[in-house]
């Protein structure tokens, strides 16, 4: 099975709205929604009209820019921001002086998701994959037995032994906890490396995930062309809530 999620619905109106195209021509299954931003409001009804799944994609990583009025979260939020745009490694590392911060954005999120989708989330990622930061998985902010999205996988050679080593015991805390896909790529990666094939192929055996941004020129032009009616001709389509 593959699933072609639509990450940052709720972002911006383009995010959104070329989203929303992609689902209306069967070129996505489902997309992860942001709560607090520009466009969450309007992303949400839209959702609510036109059946499009959607899952919570959680935000430490931008400062809100919509419907967050409580000064308390505006500030528990952008310590956590501060904090993990430092650098690039700094979701490696578990800062314990955040513990009540991660913990206390995430259930305002999720709440806040359940408030304009009327329902709880099919599924859970984070935007720059930040739900798999360490301060996430250490202390277990997610509750066990939701679907939760995965740490890239790669082919042989793409990445070193030391990566593909911590990749590896992340996954097995998320499949030993959580509901997980048994892969997971980036269209744009994959458009560059030329493996969709290879993907195609993986999700006659498997359930994969297939992450997309519309926003983006290249990826929305190629999810809306003939070549990727073809890609997806004989794959089986489906969504987190299949898992």
């Amino acid at each position: 099975m593959l699933i072609i999620n639509a990450d940052d619905w709720g972002r911006n109106r383009t995010v959104t709205d070329n989203s929303l195209t992609c689902f209306k021509n069967a070129r996505i299954t489902s997309a992860s929604a942001m709560v607090f931003m520009d466009d969450s409001e309007r992303a949400a009804e839209l959702a609510r009209e036109y059946g499009l799944g959607t899952g919570l994609h959680l935000n430490f990583t931008l400062p809100f820019d919509g419907n967050a009025k409580s000064s308390q979260l505006i500030k528990s939020q952008r310590r956590i921001v501060s904090f993990l745009k430092m650098n690039k490694y700094c979701s490696l590392f578990y800062h314990p002086g955040l513990r009540q911060e991660f913990e206390y954005v995430y259930n305002k999120e999720y709440e806040e998701y359940v408030r304009l989708y009327r329902k709880e989330p099919m599924h859970i990622d984070g935007h720059h994959h930040m739900h798999l930061c360490t301060n996430m998985l250490l202390d277990g902010v997610i509750p066990a037995g939701e679907r939760v999205r995965r740490s890239f996988s790669f082919w042989r050679g793409e990445k070193g032994i030391v990566n593909r080593t911590y990749r590896r015991l992340v996954d097995n805390r998320l499949a030993g906890r959580y509901h997980v896909t048994d892969f997971f790529f980036s269209l744009e990666q994959c458009l560059q490396w030329k493996t969709l094939g290879r993907v195609a192929e993986l999700a006659g055996t498997a359930n994969v995930e297939l992450m997309t941004h519309p926003d983006v020129a290249g990826e929305y032009a190629y999810l809306m062309s003939d070549a990727f009616l073809e890609f997806k001709r004989d794959v089986a389509m489906g969504t987190f809530g299949m898992l």
